[in-house]
């Protein structure tokens, strides 16, 4: 027990839980955007749902670690095309013999099609979702709210099995098993960050939802980012890595700039009833 409260410990489950919750952008992001077109009511329960679903997800599959990062080992089909990157099951060779073993063709392992689908399904669902929008959202019929209800959740489990993948590696890399003298150590320090990521999504979706789905620039540029992630998820399927401090850096400036776009159309706004006045 000692051996999760040393400096070391410590210094992992602080680091870790920020970098899950940074991580975690994606998955609110994604959330905020399917629980918007719930009724109102059935909003909060479809959220809390979702992450106490990913939750058990990630901590099935930190349970299940030694399986996980085999996944790039096992080649379930070879393209007959030299794209870019590493190939699965080459981490251990040279330069030269990564070349030699990528040349003319390009292995796709389960994580790769895992990362793959991911982000085709990204890319479908964030695209439909900016035509419905800009089709003003009309349709005949739909769903009953229960089917929509499962609906939503299910598409919420679907998207996130990606990023608890991302997820469970990161906290793999970052938490190194092999540098605990008991392996349950490092687990706990694991889960714990994990499931602190889960409590901070759960507290900030609801605001974070509330105002995206308020603000249909917002929205609308939350649906472009998740194109961004779904093509980054596509390229890393394709074993072409993209470093996600891009991503986020650039997600958050643009989220900067569309809030002074929104203080001054606020701005605007007051002029012109006081003028009116």
């Amino acid at each position: 027990m000692e051996e999760l409260f040393t400096l070391q410990s410590l210094a992992a489950l602080a680091t870790l839980s920020i970098l899950e919750i940074v991580l975690g952008i994606d998955n609110i992001v994604f959330l905020a955007i399917l629980t918007g077109k719930l009724p109102e009511e059935s909003q909060p329960k479809a959220r809390v749902l979702g992450l106490l679903l990913a939750a058990v997800g990630r901590v099935v599959l930190l349970l299940a670690i030694s399986w996980v990062i085999t996944l790039d080992d096992y080649i379930v089909v070879t393209l007959p095309l030299d794209l870019p990157g590493v190939p699965a099951g080459t981490h251990e060779l040279s330069p030269d013999e990564v070349a030699e073993a990528n040349r003319g063709e390009t292995p796709l392992s389960v994580k790769d099609l895992i990362l793959i689908t991911g982000g085709l399904f990204l890319l479908a669902k964030s695209t439909l979702e900016i035509g419905h929008d800009i089709e003003g959202g009309a349709h005949s019929s739909g769903p009953t709210p229960r089917k929509a209800f499962f609906a939503v959740l299910l598409q919420i489990v679907a998207i996130d099995m990606v990023f608890s993948l991302d997820s469970v590696l990161t906290a793999v890399g970052m938490v190194n098993p092999d540098e605990y003298q008991h392996y349950w150590a490092a687990l706990t320090i694991m889960i714990t960050a994990v499931m602190l990521a889960i409590i901070v999504m759960m507290v900030f979706s609801g605001p974070i939802s509330k105002f995206v789905n308020n603000h249909p620039s917002v929205k609308m540029l939350a649906l472009a980012f998740l194109i961004l992630i779904g093509v980054v998820l596509v390229a890393e399927g394709l074993h072409s890595h993209v470093p996600r401090g891009y991503i986020y850096f650039s997600m958050g400036f643009s989220l900067f700039v569309e809030m002074l776009n929104l203080r001054a159309s606020a701005r605007r706004e007051a002029a012109a009833a006081e003028s009116a006045g």
